[in-house]
């Protein structure tokens, strides 16, 4: 795909990507469980506990 509406990006030497194949730390994987993990117990405890 072509950028034909002739703006300059220059994002990635920003700090600025969007590829799912960028390299990510352990950290950021922490934190996604950490995210996922929180957001199961909201979905699943809360009702459970409302039972």
């Amino acid at each position: 795909m072509t950028d034909d509406h002739g703006h300059d990006h220059d994002d990635e030497a920003n700090g600025r990507t969007t590829a799912p194949q960028s390299d990510y730390t352990a950290g950021r994987v922490a934190l996604g469980a950490v995210v996922a993990a929180v957001g199961l117990a909201v979905t699943f405890g809360v009702p459970l506990l409302l039972l």
